[in-house]
């Protein structure tokens, strides 16, 4: 591929050539195309899984990474380059920039694990961590880039880098003789999914091709349904290598004409698919390189296909290991094989029986009791479920039919993340309303300092729970003696302190543990 290539933004067929002639090679390795018996089984479909967690950086990124940098002038590679990255970009960089005897500089976050940072310096790239988001390190590096004369490879809003990830397609393609019915694509910048999408369509336009997005990062979900790039607020961080806040300008373009359709996993439904990869390969996905299958399982539930042949990009596997607890506690309420009850029963002698009696002989996943008062008790309770959503429906009202209080609690965050460690103690009396907050602190030295200070004198902390989940961000419930009449106060101090927070002062899950 010639460097005068530069992708047409309104004529996506225009990187069909380019994709054929993209030099990922050198360094990438062809991953195989992997039949899943297991989860064949279970969705009624014939699923292959594309295993580019088996590229030599355990990630498809190396593909556009080395394309884009062996696309360089000889002036270009001579005065080095740069890239922004928490992980795979940034690892694919290093190890193309060693390759090709180039000095390479890669800027992180400095919430990035020092996992991946010791990874990338194991490949000889020069590591400057900066600013607590993505978009923070790239601001620096484009700075960077410009005091040093460097040329800053994208992520993926770059023609040679889409080109580079459209090799997975072509692959794909020459790996197998059956008809494929779709391709479910993780989405972040979109950088794989149009290039993915690109190569399919100028070939096999009847393929569909399916982009998979976290619910609570849907950057090209709503950039799609707006039909403009959509710059989000807030993305989570928990499948961190899709954590973008807006598409690529190329990437959108392509997607326009080329994605069918895109399909929205919660993080349980993520987990899920996460067990479902390591059921049938053994391996284990981080939580954006199975994205795909989240999705595949999802749409085949939604509109019910039977018997087609389907492709998940697998595409890859960098996880931290102490995420790893996580993801095993999340993994059976995303399968709906899990249902989690907050149970009031009457405080008297038998009655904790008879509700074990009405659960028969249902597995226990969690059963955490609390004395409430002289009158009631609260029971955190999970049980295993057979037969999805609608068993766990039936569960409930059959402990409603027996005059058990049962709130359903499966789908609640403060429940999962918080409340089944806490279950255990209440306050005794408060001379003030309790206001309960539910933040995402940076992973980073004096975050905590920083949210006290903020806190000063103003009021009483009445509850703190923290627990690490092997993320970028620390998951914190807070609980503040809020006088009557500090609702602007209240406000201004979440602003000053500047971290995602949601009020969680009226969640019954809330109500009934702790309040």
């Amino acid at each position: 591929m010639t460097k005068s290539f530069d992708g047409d933004d309104h004529d996506w067929s225009s990187y069909l050539e380019a994709i054929l002639r993209a030099r990922v090679y050198d360094l990438a390795v062809e991953t195989p195309l992997d039949f899943a018996p297991t989860l064949s089984e279970k969705v009624g479909n014939s699923v292959y899984l594309k295993r580019e967690d088996l590229q030599p950086v355990f990630s498809f990124k190396i593909r556009g990474a080395y394309n884009k940098i062996a696309s360089l002038s000889a002036s270009e590679k001579s005065q080095g380059i740069i890239a922004t990255s928490a992980g795979n970009h940034a690892q694919g960089v290093a190890m193309s920039a060693k390759h090709l005897g180039i000095s390479a500089v890669i800027v992180m976050p400095i919430t990035t694990p020092r996992i991946k940072v010791d990874a990338v310096k194991r490949l000889g790239a020069e590591v400057i961590l900066s600013g607590v988001s993505y978009d923070d390190a790239k601001s620096h590096a484009e700075h960077v880039a410009e005091d040093r004369n460097l040329t800053y490879v994208h992520p993926f809003d770059d023609p040679h880098v889409i080109a580079g990830q459209g090799t997975i397609a072509l692959e794909i393609f020459r790996q197998t003789q059956e008809k494929i019915d779709a391709v479910f694509v993780s989405v972040g910048g979109g950088g794989l999914i149009s290039g993915v999408a690109a190569y399919i369509k100028s070939l096999w336009p009847e393929v569909k091709v399916i982009g998979v997005e976290p619910s609570e990062a849907p950057t090209m979900y709503e950039s799609l349904r707006c039909d403009e790039r959509v710059m989000l607020s807030y993305v989570g961080g928990f499948a961190d290598g899709v954590a973008v806040k807006q598409v690529g300008s190329r990437c959108f373009s392509i997607a326009k004409d080329c994605v069918d359709e895109m399909v929205l996993v919660s993080t349980d439904e993520i987990c899920a698919a996460i067990r479902d990869i390591f059921d049938d390969t053994r391996s284990i996905a981080e939580p954006a390189g199975a994205l795909g299958v989240a999705g595949l399982k999802k749409y085949c539930n939604v509109h019910g296909k039977k018997g087609e042949n389907y492709v998940a990009i697998n595409c890859g596997a960098n996880v931290n290991f102490d995420k790893l607890r996580y993801i095993a506690e999340r993994a059976e309420t995303g399968e709906n094989r899990e249902v989690l009850l907050a149970v009031t029963i009457d405080e008297s002698p038998g009655t904790l029986k008879k509700f074990c009696e009405v659960i028969g002989k249902r597995s226990i996943t969690e059963f955490n009791y609390r004395y409430s008062d002289r009158r009631n008790a609260s029971i955190f309770v999970g049980l295993e479920v057979f037969g999805g959503i609608e068993a766990r429906h039936a569960l409930v009202n059959e402990l409603r039919d027996d005059g058990f209080r049962v709130v359903d609690i499966t789908d609640n965050e403060l429940a999962k993340l918080h409340i089944r460690y806490m279950v255990g103690g209440r306050p005794s009396e408060f001379e003030m309303d309790e206001a309960i907050y539910r933040f995402e602190f940076p992973e980073q030295p004096g975050a905590l300092l920083h949210f006290l200070s903020q806190i000063g004198k103003s009021w009483n902390i009445s509850m703190f729970h923290y627990r690490n989940h092997g993320a970028s961000v620390g998951r914190v419930l807070v609980g503040l003696q809020v006088p009557e009449g500090h609702a602007d106060r209240i406000a201004d101090f979440l602003d000053r302190v500047g971290y995602q927070c949601i009020d969680e002062t009226e969640n019954p899950a809330y109500s009934f543990f702790l309040a």
